[in-house]
């Protein structure tokens, strides 16, 4: 069964993280394509036409095909939300890039309206096949390190920054990039009991964050999250301590370079991990030993959300990411920014 489908906004979004994966793809068709302006990826937007996807500046028109079951909505953060909703009033399932909306209230309305319409709404949480993760995920299943302490996540840069940026927090680094580190460790672990947060601006001299460090508490160990924007030196990606050994990842996904260098899925080696760049596994077995190991990096495509999705909307599978699981990223965004300063929000006995 093919699902047809349309994309909202063709930005860098649509053209790194959906398009290319969707060509790889039999069982979803490419319709249409929406953008207010089409001022961007000139090339693309002619391949695309010739390929014979639709491309229209008139969201009405999208709305009033009944072909379309699908669509996916890559637009800016702050107009997910009335988008969304309009897609969902008219019959559409949805599908929204990172985050969903900005608070708790509007993603419960837009689970509510699903619902009530027989229709399937979900973010795109595409960090959830990134090889790193994976790597992470399997070392915490097959239990090397026994009981896990401390897991330590980085998603950091270094970008010098001259100019100030002002606006609403949905536009800032813990909006944007936190709602990734967050969902990774809610997908792992679930709500965690506590939360201490720490987000500012850095080095930015406007009100907008570009650093945070959030730490998760959950019965027995703690999972910090952190981003920068000025970290020479790479911190590893994930680091892991359990009572029997430690693991230590260096390196983010490789899919994200690739698609940079317009090395795209399907090519040869695509998202392949360098040996060099494996995971490294220090812990001891049950008979005492202590084991050094490289642990082959698992192989990411941010296209299984598409193949999630298309199970879901095909044969009733759970959601990949569940409506518990999105109200949970919400929840800890949305206490994080409305207290100013370094705070602690107790979640024991949030819903």
């Amino acid at each position: 069964m093919t699902v047809t489908m349309a994309i909202v906004g063709f930005g860098k979004s649509a053209n790194r993280y959906h398009l290319p994966y969707l060509k790889q793809r039999t069982n979803l068709k490419v319709k249409t394509i929406y953008d207010h302006g089409f001022r961007h990826y000139p090339a693309e937007q002619a391949a695309y036409q010739q390929a014979g996807v639709h491309l229209t500046t008139d969201f009405a028109e999208l709305l009033a095909d009944p072909e379309i079951e699908l669509v996916t909505i890559t637009t800016p953060a702050a107009t997910h939300y009335d988008l969304a909703k309009q897609l969902l009033l008219n019959g559409k399932n949805v599908l929204v890039e990172k985050p969903f909306c900005e608070t708790t209230a509007e993603a419960e309305e837009l689970l509510t309206l699903a619902k009530e319409k027989h229709l399937i709404a979900m973010p795109f949480q595409n960090r959830r096949f990134d090889s790193d993760y994976l790597a992470l995920a399997h070392v915490l299943q097959v239990g090397y390190l026994g009981q896990p302490l401390e897991i330590e996540s980085h998603l950091d840069h270094y970008r010098r920054q001259t100019t100030n940026q002002d606006g609403d927090p949905i536009n800032g680094q813990f909006y944007g990039l936190g709602i990734h580190t967050i969902d990774q460790m809610v997908a792992l672990f679930g709500q965690p009991k506590q939360v201490y947060y720490d987000i500012r601006p850095q080095q930015n001299q406007g009100n907008l964050d570009d650093y945070y460090e959030v730490d998760l508490f959950y019965e027995g160990f703690k999972a910090k999250v952190k981003s920068s924007n000025l970290v020479a030196t790479p911190y590893p990606k994930f680091i892991l301590h359990g009572t029997m050994g430690s693991f230590i990842k260096y390196g983010i996904d490789q899919q994200e370079n690739d698609l940079k260098a317009q090395i795209m899925p399907g090519a040869a080696n695509f998202g392949q991990d360098a040996p060099s760049a494996y995971g490294h596994l220090h812990y001891q077995n049950s008979n005492g030993d202590w084991i050094d190991k490289d642990l082959p990096t698992p192989q990411g495509d941010y296209g299984r959300v598409y193949d999630a999705m298309v199970a879901t909307l095909t044969a009733n599978q759970p959601k990949l990411v569940s409506d518990d699981e999105l109200l949970t990223d919400l929840r800890i965004l949305e206490a994080g920014i409305q207290v100013a300063g370094p705070h602690v929000t107790d979640f024991t006995s949030r819903g």
